[in-house]
């Protein structure tokens, strides 16, 4: 199966992830965190960082369980429109 290019949104909904992910975790390790989640720390250190941008749902959910943060708030912060990222 061949994977389509990411969009311009898919990175940036990414980023939103990451950034959404990293504030979450706040003062707590990525090592903990990411061995709570069943992850490597390399595969948090990529999604924090935007540099995954379409991680595997399970993954999100996996890490926004172990951060306490539902999934109805990722949904919100990663489908927002790109615009209202200017004015939140």
């Amino acid at each position: 199966m061949v994977r389509l290019p990411l969009t311009p949104d898919d990175v940036e909904r990414g980023r939103r992830l990451g950034a959404l992910l990293r504030r979450a975790r706040g003062g707590r390790s990525m090592l903990d965190t990411a061995l709570a989640a069943g992850i490597s720390p390399e595969t948090l250190r990529k999604i924090e960082s935007g540099r995954v941008a379409t991680p595997a749902f399970t993954t999100v959910a996996a890490v926004a369980e172990v951060l306490g943060v539902s999934l109805d708030t990722v949904w919100a912060e990663v489908a927002r429109p790109a615009d209202a990222s200017l004015t939140a």
